[in-house]
């Protein structure tokens, strides 16, 4: 009986399991066959979640259209989903970015860019937006953190803003019928039940 010979296969999400970066997210991501996800690391480990409901991708676009005229008034650009660094070994892709100035055909971007990373709180990754992201981004000193949570017809807002001890602390929160209202990255006043479904 001779010896069966075999292909060498290579698998990204085997054959990288913790030794991500930047440079092998550039070369092997998006993964072939794989569904529209979003790709996040941690200490070179790659995560994975898939793209939520339509109550987020509406509170999404209501969003921008709320905030953008304000935050380029105030010299900053809103921009979808960006891979920001997080590290030698890691990256976020928040569901909105607010950077301190326009990008120009940038892919990776530095912290020291972002001005407020923005997540639509996804129930595959609820830990991960609520807890996680907030406590990366204040160890890299990224000033402000905006939460948003849509659930059985409701919504709440909360935006954070680093603190003099390297934590986040609450800006402003605000519940659907109620005013969420801050003057500072840059002026925002409006009821979060817009960005409830019709």
């Amino acid at each position: 009986m001779s010896a069966v010979e075999y292909e060498p296969y290579f698998d990204p999400m085997v054959d990288l399991d913790g030794l991500w970066t930047v440079e092998m997210a550039a070369r092997h991501l998006p993964i072939d066959g794989m569904p529209p996800t979003r790709y996040e690391a941690v200490e070179g480990r790659l995560r994975m979640s898939p793209r939520e409901g339509s109550a987020n991708s509406w509170a999404t676009s209501r969003l921008i259209r709320l905030l953008d005229p304000a935050a380029l008034s105030a010299g900053h650009a809103l921009y979808t989903a960006l891979n920001v660094r997080t590290g030698i070994k890691g990256w976020i892709e928040p569901d909105l970015v607010l950077l301190k100035s326009p990008a120009r055909n940038q892919t990776w971007f530095e912290p020291e860019q972002v001005l407020c990373p923005i997540e639509i709180i996804s129930p595959s990754s609820h830990h991960r937006d609520r807890i996680d992201k907030p406590a990366i981004c204040a160890a890299l000193g990224i000033p402000f953190y905006l939460h948003v949570q849509v659930w059985r017809g409701e919504v709440e807002l909360e935006l954070l803003r680093l603190g003099s001890s390297g934590r986040y602390i609450t800006q402003a929160r605000a519940r659907s019928g109620e005013l969420f209202e801050t003057a500072e990255p840059f002026p925002m006043s409006f009821d979060p039940a817009e960005l409830l479904e019709p």
